[in-house]
């Protein structure tokens, strides 16, 4: 036997390694029986591969529910015999014998199907049902009857299995053999020669079945026929061949047939029984039951229309004669399909988890579908719920690959839970389900975000090194390093008197918290407004950021005393006999580097106290006279004056002021440009004129200039909280700070010519600030001017000294006094002492 198998192996291994340009499929055939290790095919090289890349990319059958004994061989990539191959256990009597293999390939996943044929090798003989065949047939019995025999069964296909019956040497028997397409063949033992019962009353014949494989196979029954007499009409069918179709949903106690015989004896010899002599398949004979009365064939067990179609029953009808006789038939039963079996899936590949960039088309699965139902009901269609965002393509029969249809996102969705449905097209419909985890792995494509886009963070002056002022958060979405987010000062700064600044010298930002530290301590004086960019970067790669702007306002605090102009010593000024109450002697000057509320300056007079001669006026600094003067006030006053701010606690400074009381004409001769001094008026009518005559262009330039200045405007300074209005009425000069301006307007509609300052909390002057006080000017002027014309003085000291002396001729010519409020508005404008 083993040498048979190995010579048609030899013959018969015949590959047909070409691509099947329709289906994109390799086929091979392969003998049943071949060794294992024997080499089907090539596989990689007629998948295209180069040497070693079938191990490489993991060249690998699929497994799809049975064995298939075949392997793909890692080294070389052949297809090979892994174990034995029985066609006759594969495939039963199905012709051809075709395997169908997935082979999958690795990097890119990719898909390939191969079909294996199993080629049938003559390696089973044909069997009778029993070894011996026992047999009646009545003496009486015409040349001509016939017999039917049961013939042998081949398991192999084809021409090994094509039989072929001789029987051996007889002048009584021979033997007619019925083929057809349609049924089983039917093989008759038929009398050539009328019987003598008393010649011979036992024939032994022996019946020899040849199959058509080469060399032939043969299979032998002994047939033992026992020659009766008497009875000699046997009973006879209506039909010899009963056709039923049955469901294989029919429950047990179906009625499937009934037969019908007739014997035309009489008495016993005409009584007929019904008895099954054979099924085909042989389960057939617990499948089936016939009652031997009434010839009603009816079912007894299931029917299985996917493990068989097709039941043959032979039936026989005998008499009650001596001996008796027999008739015989065929009941053909056809099984019917009904939708009895859901479709069946299977993943036979999952490639998880899929990124969140990965492009539409992209393959998720592979997956596997079958029923084994035929027709309508064997019909498959499969579906992915939810929708989106996958979807099923067929890439073979009964193969299906789950792609991506949508970009995912992992921010909004991280897994997916997907269901493979699958329907059939039976009446009603079965379906089946499978369900897969897809998890979607992270990309990094979200830069971090801050909470708000601008953030104001108000810190006072003074603070400590170290000293936390805010906290910054940025959200990522990403997960793992693609969502960890660090922060640093990018960019921004701010000038001062030592010029540009970066704000990464001012503060710093915790990286991992967000936390934005000052390294040094504030000063308001310095710096007022420090606007910066805070960046936040993740560790993805290539990394993302996003940007958040910072605002720092710093707060004002009373760190600094009031300053005297010129700086401290003893002030000299000049007061005449008889002067009267409220002529203005003298004026302290003084300024704060601090703003609002801590700049705000009053003055006070120190010593003497009680009822002195002089007063200072509370907010504007002036020394006039409280009553007439008389010699018994002396010939000099000393005068200890001092400047306090508003801030909290307040801060002071004190100015000495000598006034010398003198005549008439000793005032006017000692008179001179400073604190308190007047000019002589012809003096200064023959200096006007001729300064009018050098100058006259230059005026016009400056007053064009400080006429356009003065235009009503809104400034508003950039600052946290609420903006608060301020008014100082009637109160006089306001002390100003040459570091540090702050912009003025003037409000439409105010009762006086009040001073308006947008600054925090900037409490009304008291009541007794307006005595003393006659000033018309509004003092807002007098800040427009003195920013506006500042840049002149520097350039132009004289002319500019000039041009507002010329602006204040009318007053001069009806007598100029140190009171006066054009002397005071150019006094606060230009100062004496920078003259």
């Amino acid at each position: 036997m083993e040498e048979r198998c190995c010579a048609a192996v030899m013959r018969v291994l015949v590959l047909q390694a070409a691509w099947a340009l329709a289906g994109g499929q390799v086929r091979y055939s392969v003998p049943e029986e071949a060794k294992a290790g024997t080499v089907v095919g090539r596989l990689a090289q007629d998948l295209g591969l180069e040497a070693g890349e079938a191990e490489a990319r993991r060249l690998r059958l699929v497994a799809q529910g049975r064995r298939a004994s075949v392997e793909v061989s890692g080294a070389s990539g052949a297809l090979l015999v892994s174990s034995r191959l029985d066609r006759e256990e594969l495939c039963g009597k199905s012709a051809p014998c075709a395997l169908r293999l997935e082979v999958l390939l690795e990097r890119p996943l990719r898909v390939f199907h191969v079909e294996l044929e199993v080629t049938d090798i003559n390696d089973n003989a044909p069997i009778f049902p029993a070894a011996r065949k026992n047999l009646s047939i009545a003496e009486s019995s015409v040349p001509g009857s016939r017999f039917p025999l049961e013939g042998a069964s081949d398991a192999d296909i084809g021409a090994n299995a094509q039989l072929s019956y001789t029987l051996s040497p007889s002048e009584h028997f021979s033997l007619d053999l019925h083929r057809s397409e349609e049924y089983r063949e039917s093989l008759f033992l038929v009398l050539t020669k009328s019987l003598d019962r008393e010649m011979i009353p036992v024939h032994r014949l022996l019946l020899t079945a040849s199959d058509g494989g080469r060399p032939s196979l043969t299979g032998t029954m002994e047939l033992v026929i026992s020659v009766l007499d008497a009875n000699d009409n046997a009973p006879q069918f209506n039909q010899s061949v009963y056709k039923v179709q049955l469901l294989e949903s029919a429950a047990v106690g179906t009625l499937v047939a009934t037969v019908n015989a007739t014997d035309p004896d009489l008495g016993s010899n005409g009584e007929v029984t019904f008895s099954v002599s054979n099924t085909f398949p042989e389960k057939g004979m617990n499948i089936f039951l016939l009652n031997g009365k009434t010839g009603e064939i009816h079912l007894a067990g299931t029917v299985d229309y996917e493990d068989i179609r097709t039941h043959e029953i032979e039936v026989e009808a005998t008499d009650k004669g001596t001996p008796p006789l027999s008739g015989h038939c065929k009941v053909v039963v056809e099984v019917l399909d009904v939708n009895d079996n859901a479709p069946e899936v299977w993943v036979t590949s999952l490639s998880v988890p899929v990124s969140e960039d990965a492009s539409v088309g992209t393959v998720v699965a592979l997956l596997s579908v079958s029923d084994r139902d035929s027709g309508e009901n064997g019909r498959v269609r499969c579906w992915v719920w939810p929708a989106s965002p996958f979807g099923l393509e067929a890439t073979f029969a009964g193969s299906y690959s789950l792609v991506l249809r949508e970009a995912l996102d992992r921010e909004r969705v991280s897994e997916y839970e997907v269901e493979v449905r699958a329907e059939d097209g039976g009446a009603p419909a079965l379906g089946a389900r499978r369900g897969l985890r897809v998890p979607v792995s992270d990309v990094n494509d979200n830069a971090p975000a801050f909470a708000q886009a601008v953030y104001t963070v108000l810190a006072r002056e003074n603070n400590a090194a170290g000293a936390e002022l805010a906290r910054l958060w940025a959200r990522d979405p990403d997960e793992a390093g693609n969502g960890r987010v660090s922060y640093s000062v990018w960019e921004g700064g701010a000038g001062g008197g030592g010029g540009w600044r970066a704000a990464s010298s001012y503060v710093s930002v915790d990286a991992e918290s967000g936390r934005l530290w000052a390294l040094q301590p504030l000063d308001y004086e310095e710096l007022q407004v420090l606007q910066f960019e805070v960046r936040a970067v993740d560790a993805g790669e290539p990394p993302l950021w996003g940007n958040a702007t910072v605002q720092l306002f710093v707060l004002d605090e009373n760190d600094n005393a009031p300053a005297l102009l010129p700086p401290p010593g003893t002030l000299w000024a000049w007061a005449t006999w008889g002067a009267p109450a409220g002529q203005v002697v003298a004026k302290i000057r003084a300024v704060d580097a601090d703003s609002g509320y801590n700049a705000w300056l009053r003055y006070e007079l120190w010593e003497p106290r009680g009822k002195g001669p002089f007063r200072v006026g509370l907010y504007s600094g002036e020394v006039s006279t409280a009553r007439a003067l008389d010699e018994a006030d002396g010939p000099r006053q000393r005068l200890l004056i001092v400047v306090r701010d508003h801030g909290e606690p307040a801060r002071s400074a004190t100015a000495t002021l000598s006034v010398s009381l003198v005549e008439a004409a000793e005032a006017a001769l000692a008179a001179a440009p400073g604190p308190g001094g007047a000019a002589s008026a012809a003096t200064n009518v023959w200096l006007v004129v001729a300064i009018c005559a050098v100058s006259s262009l230059f005026l016009l330039a400056v007053v064009l200039y400080v006429a356009s200045r003065w235009a009503p405007r809104a400034a508003v300074l950039s600052g946290p909280g609420p903006t608060t209005l301020v008014c100082a009425s009637e109160v006089g000069s306001w002390s100003y700070s040459q570091r540090h301006s702050r912009s003025l307007c003037v409000a439409d509609g105010a009762a006086k010519s009040d001073l308006m300052v947008f600054s925090p909390n900037f409490p009304p002057p008291p009541p007794d600030a307006r005595q003393g006080d006659n000033l018309d000017l509004c003092p807002n002027v007098i800040m427009e001017a003195r920013k506006a014309l500042w840049p002149f003085h520097v350039l132009f000291p004289t002319q500019l000294l000039f041009a507002v002396v010329i602006i204040c001729y009318p007053r001069w010519r009806g007598g100029l006094t140190d009171s006066d409020p054009f002397l005071i508005c150019f006094s606060n404008i230009y100062p004496w002492n920078t003259l």
